[in-house]
This record gives C-alpha cells, sequence and structure tokens, in this order.
C-alpha cells in the first residue's frame, strides 16, 4: 500500500509529487478542487482523487503525507479520517496550535495502531533533530536557543501564514510555559555558517516540537528578521491583515531560485552549571528539503520502522535522520 499526497495542487504538494516520481515512486495525488489536481496527475502519470478527508478517500492507502494547509483547517479531518481508516498521517505543518493538537492524539494513535508524524518538512526537521543531537551530547540541558535562516522566497501558503504570525507577535518557552513576547525580541547575534548575523525570536514550531523531542523547559527560537519588522503589530487588525495576505501572489520559488539558494540552522544548549553545546546546520532551499524530508519520512512510516503514536521527526524517525537528506551537513561545535 502506498501514499496518498494530500494538496497535491498546492506548492509544497506539487514538489513533492515531482520528486516522488524521480525517485520511482507512484503516489495517490488528492486535494479538493479536482481540476488542478487532475492536471498535475495527467501530466506526471499518476492515480488521483479528489474531496474532502474521508475514510473512503482513503481506500487502499497505507499513509497520508498532508500538504494542504492552512493545517488548522486540514490536520483535524484528515487525522480523524486515518484514525478511522487505520492510516498512517505525515504534515508540514509549522502552525504550533496544530502541533499541540497533534501531540493530544497521540492516546488514539497508538489505540488505532496508526504512526504520526507532524512537521515532516523544514517546518521542523532540521532545528527539531538539531535540538534532539544536542540534548543528548549534553543530558540536563535547560536552555535551549535555536536560529535559522531560509532565503530564497516563500510560497503564498507560507506568506500568508506568516504575515498572520507576525500580528501575533513572537512566543518563548520559559519554565515550559509559552510566554509572549513582542516580534523580534529579543535578538542576538548568531554565528551562521555563512557568518554571523541579527536575528530576532519568532513564533516557530519548535516551541512545540523541541519541548516535546528534548523536555528543555526554557526554549527561544530566531530568525533573521524582515523588512517591515517594526510593522508587524499592525497585522494583529484582521482587515489589513487580510487586504495584505490577498495582495500574495499565487506560486512559490521557481526552480532556479530554489537550486540557487540553501538554508542554514544553528543551536545551543546550556546546562544548569553553564556549560554548553552547540551545533550548526547548512543544507538546500527549504522548499526542496521539505520535499526530501517527507518523502522519506514517509517511506519509513510504510516501511513499518516507526511505532504508533504522535511524533516529532527527532522522536519518530530519530535525530539523525536530518543527516540522511539530501545536501544536508550538521556540525557539532
Amino acid at each position: 500500500m502506498g501514499c496518498l499526497v494530500y494538496g497535491a495542487n498546492g506548492y509544497s504538494g506539487a514538489l513533492l509529487a515531482r520528486l516522488a516520481v524521480t525517485r520511482g515512486e507512484r503516489p495517490i495525488l488528492a486535494g479538493r478542487s479536482e481540476a488542478p489536481v487532475r492536471a498535475l496527475a495527467e501530466e506526471l502519470g499518476l492515480p488521483y482523487r479528489a474531496g474532502a478527508p474521508s475514510p473512503a478517500l482513503l481506500e487502499g492507502v497505507g499513509a497520508v503525507v498532508n500538504c494542504a494547509g492552512p493545517f488548522a483547517a486540514t490536520a483535524r479531518p484528515m487525522v480523524a479520517a486515518c484514525l478511522a481508516a487505520g492510516v498512517h498521517y505525515l504534515d508540514i505543518t509549522g502552525e504550533l496550535d496544530v502541533f499541540a493538537w497533534m501531540f493530544a492524539q497521540d492516546g488514539a494513535a497508538r489505540a488505532a495502531g496508526v504512526a504520526m508524524i507532524t512537521g515532516a518538512g523544514f517546518d521542523v526537521v532540521p532545528t527539531d533533530c538539531l535540538a534532539a543531537l544536542l540534548a543528548a551530547e549534553l543530558p540536563g540541558a535547560v536552555a535551549l536557543e535555536i536560529a535559522f535562516s531560509a532565503p530564497g522566497g516563500l510560497s503564498r501558503g507560507t506568506a500568508r501564514t506568516a504575515l498572520a504570525e507576525m500580528g501575533s507577535g513572537a512566543l518563548r518557552r520559559v519554565g515550559g510555559e509559552l510566554v509572549a513576547t513582542r516580534f523580534g525580541a529579543p535578538s542576538r547575534s548568531v554565528p551562521f555558517p555563512s557568518g554571523v548575523q541579527r536575528v530576532g525570536a519568532t513564533r516557530w514550531g519548535d516551541l512545540a516540537t523541541a519541548y516535546r523531542s528534548t523536555s528543555i523547559p526554557d526554549i527561544t527560537v530566531y530568525m533573521p528578521l524582515p523588512p517591515g519588522t517594526a510593522l508587524a503589530p499592525l497585522f494583529r487588525f484582521a482587515p489589513l491583515r487580510r487586504t495584505v495576505q490577498a495582495l500574495v501572489r499565487p506560486g512559490g520559488p521557481s526552480s532556479s531560485v530554489r537550486s540557487a539558494s540553501g538554508c542554514e540552522a544553528w543551536a545551543e544548549v546550556r546546562d544548569a552549571a553553564g556549560a554548553t553545546r552547540s551545533a550548526t546546520l547548512t543544507g538546500p532551499n527549504a522548499y526542496a528539503l521539505t520535499a526530501d524530508a517527507s518523502l522519506r519520512a514517509v517511506q519509513r512510516v510504510l516501511g513499518g520502522s516507526v511505532a504508533p503514536g504522535v511524533h516529532t521527526p527527532s522522536s519518530g524517525l530519530g535525530a539523525d535522520f536530518v543527516r540522511s537528506l539530501d545536501g544536508v551537513t550538521v556540525s557539532l561545535l
């Protein structure tokens, strides 16, 4: 039994479908809108289905890779369908509320014998695996800082989600609890492999996933601050946010842009005595990494190597999973 790619008509879903074909895989493509899914399926010579998440949509399927955002709208019905049909589930979300909800489904997934991996793309494979690697290097760590840089442009879905999150401000985890802070604060300089960059606090999946993977109580995640960061609070106002989101063009970075851009990450843990361990990561464009990571992850799930339950990438696939990805280099410092 193979996999079904839901949201195959979206930017990331189409990249995953194309990569799967180059590797000799034949996933079923699916989505709510039949016409674009059918067009891609005919181009790639793949089977397709159209419709909302349901057990009927998943008939004869071993696993689903959910690429259809916003995941706050698609994860719940797709997870329910997977539990009812006994189908494994993966997604590429980076939405904090979705991660929290997914982890609450662990008992149901175990009872159904279903393996679920949430965040199986750039959100959050590189950073989650770095966090787990460092936690193993320094048992008893009490603080974790992570920074990432992913130039090269955004897909329409990612850009619209980012605008919403900018308006909501940043978050940190302090003593195990999420604490609100202004977007970009605190800030610090980080030694990425390409050089030192100034970064500021943001809302990133590791505030949920790295906490679950490592149990480290204090976590801050940073990113290079985009132009207009000072205007971020304005996006709290829904009419303005919707107006700007509507201006975001469909699609995402071209193949030439993806080929010419990469990603970087840095992470550091600290224990109560002040000892530290740090690591860096370099990799391909974030969307290329997402396609590679989610395809490799679903192959492992279908191969039976992931236990039932809800997992982060590192808890389900191992902290070294990120080292198996094309073009990724990890350095423990």
